[in-house]
């Protein structure tokens, strides 16, 4: 059995990001992006209106004013997709709508309601003293060419869709998707929905590991419950080698009498970097590699199984697509968390922000087969050996749930 964070530094060495492949715009929703995005133009590309009004030249609207307008010459109409191409004089205005370029020898806009308004007239009356740059949109004011946009390692949600297409990108290199197979093994699996017999449970490792793995942003190319049975432990896994990046097993790593699977692994050419770790729940843990293939053997019990995956991975599906670590955040305890003297201690528990200060609750439910302990959870607390517990006022670290806030 090695320490915890031995386990973590082992896994590290082995972490490997994937390479990168092209996509269209509209299928890239959830992909990480594999590059640096970058303005290929300024934003605005132009000095533009950001009101219908008239544009001028603010000297010429000096002391304006509703009972004593000044009085402009309308030369022509800018407006978005067709602007006005001569340079104004002093004296002169142009229609101008939102959007539209800003005329040569512009460098104000009067909203139309300030003014006379929109007419067949040749003459605009101006009633407001305007200033330079007035509801004008410069050019470059948002993003100039060459800056960065979006960093490589984000995940493209809809804020980022609206940047690429604004900016004219209609493919995007994304990092590939890790390709994952996941199995339970056991007699006694029944998938839900089927009439149990007795001795027998319904199966919900995978389930929790299928959503996982699609929240992580990976692709689960292969999912099966395998009965006890060596023979069949190893053709699934053949397979599994020959075509996944990551292969996780939920069950079958302990030392029970039909504990197979650390052993087909071996038998397969699986490489064996460590089988448990000084942690609780999921002491039996099981990391190998094989031609740059990584493998997880996480226990069968269920909070195990879930803490395992969040765990050990989480982080390295992330990795594997090139975004960044994030680090154990830190609360302080308003319930105490019981410590184990020689492992690792993990605890789903309830993180909520009050007054500035983040607040952390363990489960009450310690058992490793206890799955409703995740149901309020919205975090993973966590905490090195000790003795006794951590008490009530106390510090320590957890791991928010991605898909959870704090409320």
């Amino acid at each position: 059995m090695i320490s915890f964070q031995k386990a973590k530094s082992i896994i590290n060495e082995h972490m490997f990001e994937l390479s990168k492949e092209t996509v269209p715009l509209d299928e890239s929703i959830g992909r990480v992006l594999a590059d640096n995005l970058v303005a290929p133009f300024s934003s605005p590309r132009f000095d533009n209106s950001a009101m219908d009004g008239f544009a001028v030249c603010s000297s010429d609207t000096l002391r304006a004013s509703k009972k004593i307008p000044i009085e402009l010459k309308m030369v022509g109409i800018s407006s978005a997709g067709s602007p006005y191409h001569s340079k104004i004089k002093s004296r002169e205005c142009v229609q101008c709508m939102t959007g539209a370029i800003i005329p040569e020898g512009a460098d104000s806009v009067v909203m139309v309601e300030d003014t006379s308004g929109f007419s067949d007239s040749k003459i605009v009356k101006v009633m407001i003293e305007t200033y330079p740059g007035k509801h004008i949109r410069m050019k470059g004011e948002e993003v100039n060419k060459g800056d960065i946009l979006i960093n490589r390692g984000t995940t493209i949600t809809t804020n980022e869709l609206g940047v690429f297409a604004t900016f004219g990108y209609g493919k995007l290199n994304v990092s590939k998707r890790p390709k994952i197979s996941i199995f339970g093994t056991g007699d006694e699996l029944v998938d839900p929905g089927q009439k149990l017999k007795e001795g027998q449970i319904y199966n919900s490792n995978l389930y929790v590991f299928s959503d996982l793995t699609e929240k992580a942003g990976a692709e689960v190319i292969n999912r099966d419950v395998i009965k006890d049975d060596e023979t069949s432990l190893k053709l699934f896994l053949k397979e599994a080698l020959l075509h996944s990046d990551v292969i996780i097993s939920s069950g079958g790593v302990s030392m029970g009498r039909y504990d197979y699977v650390r052993k087909v692994f071996i038998e397969l050419g699986v490489k064996e970097h460590f089988w448990k770790v000084a942690q609780k729940p999921g002491k039996p843990l099981f990391f190998g590699t094989k031609d740059n293939k990584l493998i997880f053997g996480l226990p069968g019990n269920p909070v195990s199984s879930f803490i395992g995956y969040m765990e050990w991975v989480w982080p390295v599906l992330k990795h594997m697509l090139g975004e960044q670590q994030k680090n154990n955040l830190i609360g302080v305890l308003d319930q105490p968390f019981p410590l184990e003297k020689a492992k690792h201690r993990f605890l789903f528990g309830k993180v909520k922000n009050k007054n500035g200060k983040l607040i952390c609750s363990p489960t009450n439910l310690v058992g490793s087969h206890m799955l409703s302990s995740a149901l309020d959870a919205n975090c993973i607390l966590n905490s090195s050996p000790g003795t006794g517990s951590l008490d009530v006022g106390k510090t320590i670290n957890f791991n928010l749930l991605p898909w959870k806030t704090i409320e």
